[in-house]
Parts: structure tokens; sequence; C-alpha cells
């Protein structure tokens, strides 16, 4: 498995569109275990994002749906930047999906 754990931050006052965005783009992606967001409870213009994937090919793979694109499009203008980001390796647990 293949996971990733990531803070997006926001420009001012987006951190909801931004997350509305994900949610709708993430609904169907092949491979994809889990894909949580999550706002930061210390920063209202931040969000954490974490994914379990069954290999890092399908979440390369991810990028060029097209669902994904149009939330790349739609959201970039949102993101102000990027904070920390973890690669993982998942070996399951409650509401891990196929593990």
């Amino acid at each position: 498995m293949y996971g990733l754990i990531g803070k997006i931050k926001t420009t001012p006052g987006q951190r909801d569109a931004l997350a509305a965005i994900l949610l709708k783009a993430t609904a169907a992606m092949p491979g994809c275990l889990s894909y949580i967001v999550a706002a930061d409870p210390n920063d209202a213009d931040a969000l954490w994002i974490t994914e379990a994937w069954d290999s890092a090919e399908s979440h390369k793979a991810s990028l060029g749906l097209p669902a994904v694109k149009e939330a790349l499009v739609a959201g970039r203008p949102l993101i102000a930047g990027f904070g920390e980001r973890f690669e993982t390796v998942p070996l399951g647990g409650a509401g891990l999906l196929g593990a």
C-alpha cells in the first residue's frame, strides 16, 4: 500500500471552498482505499489530506482522471501553498477500505 499525508494552506477564507472541491472530485478513484479531507483546528486556512492507496501507481494514475484534473484547475486559485508532506506505508486499521 501507499499513503500520503499533506497540509494545504488556502488563501484567506477559502478553506471550506477548497474542501468542497476536493471532496467532490475524489468520490471515485480506482485504487483509493481512503481519502480524508480534514480541517486544521488551529489554522482557519489549512486542510490536512490523508490518503491510502493500493499502490503508488494508482495514486499517480488518479492525477489523470477527468474529475481530479478539473478539481486541480478549480482549486489552484484557492491554494496559497503547501506545508508538510509525508509518504507512508499503511498497514491497515479501522475504516481503511479494502485493507
